[in-house]
Parts: structure tokens; sequence; C-alpha cells
């Protein structure tokens, strides 16, 4: 299926692209500008979604979408460290939670939750 044909598709019909754990990478990149929300968060929980597309949503309006990529094992630490300081703190919850979350990016989330309490 070709990009333009995945965004023609039902907003149902791409939010079970985005859930089905089989999706490639590349479908999901066409489904990572999509407007809907609800697509774009299930993008982000993706276990195939890139590294490049996690990095993109850690700056999403919605913090719904960035707790997914706070959540998502393949974040990596450079865009864990964005989300540390991040303005919400289901966010900040996350980041810690997150097996690749180093010593320092836990600890700047600490400092954050201070700063914020």
């Amino acid at each position: 299926m070709c990009p333009s044909q995945i965004l023609e598709l039902s907003n149902e019909k791409k939010i079970q692209l985005a859930r089905d754990p089989n999706t490639p990478p590349e479908t999901l990149e066409v489904l990572a500008t999509d407007e809907n929300y609800y697509v774009r968060r299930w993008v982000a929980k993706h276990p195939n979604t890139s590294q490049e597309i996690l990095k993109l949503f850690a700056t999403d309006e919605y913090y719904l979408i960035r707790e997914f990529v706070a959540q998502n094992p393949n974040t990596s630490q450079e865009t864990l460290e964005v989300l540390a300081t991040d303005g919400n703190s289901y966010v900040r919850y996350e980041v810690a939670r997150n097996p690749n979350s180093t010593e320092l990016i836990r600890r700047l989330v600490l400092m954050t939750n201070e700063q914020n309490s």
C-alpha cells in the first residue's frame, strides 16, 4: 500500500494498522504524519516505530503521545533526556521506568519533579 492510500484509510483502519504488531516501520512512518491523535498515539507505542519518529513525538502537543514515547523500549537515551524535563508528571514517571533510562536521566526526572512541586 502506498503512503497516500494509507492516509486515505478510515481512522479506524489506521488505528488497527498502528496497533498491529506486524505493521512494518515504513507504514508506521506514514501513520506518524496523521492528524488523528489516536493514530499517532498508537504509533508512539508500537515496538517497530523508529527512534527518529519517537524523537519527533517527544515534542508532540498531546501528553499521552509523549507518555507512550517514554514507555517505548526503543526510545533512545537522548529522547528520554528531553522527556525527563517534560511538563507532565505522567511522562516523567514513564521516563524513570523506561529500561533505557540511565541513573543520570532518573536524577534529571527527580530534579524536575522537585522543581515542579
